[in-house]
């Protein structure tokens, strides 16, 4: 098959290395990477199974690659390509371009028992960085608002350096945590408050994404095992746990995506919170933090072992609380293994 990249990580998973301003192109048993001059020494060192060009005129040396070969049809992804870029590829040469979209992500979508390693370290790290993020706050971490705590969480996570982030954490207290995707505020952590963080980091490029949330006491941990002071935020909480439980526990390879959604969904409608359940279970996880299988309602994804997804069920009351429980699981063995 024939197939050209230039989404970073799409490049990173066929040949080992990437950097911002590379094109990677498949031709058969053949490959090649393209970049500049700035990336020569660490293209050369670390870039496996393909050729290492360096050309500043990346599109350039693409159209003489095409050309070179003779090459009749190339599959690309849209959603990886500028239209600038893609033009300056396409415009100029007489070769069939196929487009098929989430190409490296369909490629993707079943991890390698190396991967699974991996993503099962990244995971471990990003609990661990948890369990310290809850010692900070409990040091120092009350009476700060949701720009210091957020702050503090990007520190502790990256091991102030040491990590990448798999995205920008989530700090979200009481009413804000309503808002799935909440941006930090002035407001400030109280003793007794709720208080829910998303958060991962990338280990050897690979993501890891938990959500924990807690009544955050003195000498609270992210555990599962929550006591709130108020009766409808502990029955969505537990209706919440229920839920996530139930979809690891009973979710199986050779279920379609939307029956694990299911697991969660019914659950949460039963209680009476169906409407405040304003998202899917979960998504893939690897290179990028959002991956194939997606969890959703609509997905008629077959399950099946050697997938990494998340199971994040949540209950958002406006104006009011915001409960979200989320744990990366692996498919092995016909069953979800939590990493």
């Amino acid at each position: 098959m024939n197939y050209m990249l230039k989404d970073e990580n799409a490049i990173y998973y066929e040949c080992g290395y990437s950097c911002d301003n590379a094109l990677y192109l498949r031709l058969g048993s053949e490959a090649f990477f393209m970049t500049d001059s700035r990336y020569t020494l660490d293209a050369k060192e670390n870039v496996k199974g393909a050729e290492v060009i360096i050309n500043g005129d990346l599109y350039g040396e693409m159209l003489k690659l095409l050309k070179s070969h003779k090459v009749k049809k190339v599959v690309f992804d849209p959603k990886e390509w500028t239209v600038d870029g893609f033009g300056k590829v396409s415009e100029k040469s007489k070769v069939v371009f196929k487009a098929v979209l989430d190409f490296s992500h369909k490629k993707r979508i079943v991890k390698s028992d190396e991967e699974l390693i991996i993503l099962a370290k990244a995971a471990k790290l990003g609990a661990k960085a948890f369990k310290n993020f809850a010692k900070a706050i409990n040091k120092k971490g009350f009476g700060e608002d949701e720009y210091s705590l957020t702050h503090m969480a990007k520190g502790i996570l990256g091991d102030y350096g040491k990590f990448e982030l798999s995205f920008d954490p989530i700090v979200a207290i009481n009413k804000n945590a309503a808002r799935p995707h909440a941006l930090p505020t002035e407001t400030k952590l109280e003793k007794g408050d709720l208080l829910l963080v998303d958060a991962g980091l990338k280990y050897k490029r690979y993501c890891s994404d938990r959500t924990r949330t807690v009544h955050a006491e003195k000498g609270f941990v992210f555990e599962t095992a929550q006591s709130f002071s108020k009766k409808k935020i502990q029955k969505a909480y537990d209706t919440v746990l229920k839920a996530h439980d139930n979809a690891i526990n009973k979710a199986r390879s050779g279920m379609k995506a939307k029956k694990v959604d299911a697991l969660t969904r019914d659950i949460v409608e039963k209680a009476g919170f169906g409407e405040y359940y304003i998202h899917s279970t979960g998504h893939g996880v690897g290179l990028d933090i959002h991956e194939m299988p997606y969890i959703s309602t609509k997905s008629d994804t077959i399950i099946e072992d050697g997938m990494v997804y998340t199971i994040e069920p949540g209950i958002y009351i406006p104006e009011e609380f915001g409960i979200r429980i989320e744990d990366m699981v692996a498919m092995v063995d016909g069953k979800a293994k939590v990493l």
